[in-house]
C-alpha cells in the first residue's frame, strides 16, 4: 500500500522540522490501515516497531511517501515493512521540490490479532 502525508506548520519541532512523534503516528496509522485491510473483521493492536531511527529531516511543506508492504505473517501476528521518502531534502536550497526523493525513516511495524478482551486470537 502507499499513501501520503503533507507536513504542515502543526507537525514542526522547535527546528522547523517533522516532529518524530508526528511521524511514527502516521507509519502506525498507515501500518494499520494496511494490515486491516488484509485482515479484515480482525481487532489489530500494535506490537512493535523494530527501530526507530530518523535518517533526515522532513521541512515544512514536504509531501511524504509511505510505502508499506506485508512482510510476515504468524499465528497471530502479522508485520510490516514501512520506508518513507520526503521530496523534499533536509537542505531545501539545494534541490528544487519533486525533483527527486528522499529516505527519512524506515522501520517494521508488527501487529497482533486480539479478542474483546484483549488476548491474542489467530489471524486465519
Amino acid at each position: 500500500m502507499e499513501t501520503y502525508a503533507t507536513v504542515m506548520t502543526e507537525h514542526l519541532n522547535s527546528h522547523g522540522a517533522l516532529f518524530g512523534g508526528q511521524l511514527l503516528m502516521w507509519v502506525d496509522q498507515y501500518a494499520w490501515m494496511a494490515a486491516s485491510l488484509d485482515f479484515p473483521g480482525k481487532h489489530l493492536v500494535t506490537r512493535a516497531m523494530d527501530s526507530i531511527d530518523f535518517a533526515a529531516g522532513a521541512p515544512n511543506g514536504s509531501i511524504l511517501r509511505f510505502v508499506i508492504e506485508k512482510k510476515r505473517v504468524g499465528i497471530s501476528s502479522a508485520t510490516y515493512a514501512v520506508v518513507v521518502y520526503s521530496n523534499v531534502p533536509d537542505d531545501v536550497q539545494s534541490v528544487p521540490h519533486g525533483e527527486h526523493e528522499y529516505k527519512i525513516f524506515e522501520t517494521t511495524v508488527t501487529f497482533v490479532a486480539v479478542d474483546a478482551d484483549g488476548k491474542k486470537i489467530n489471524l486465519q
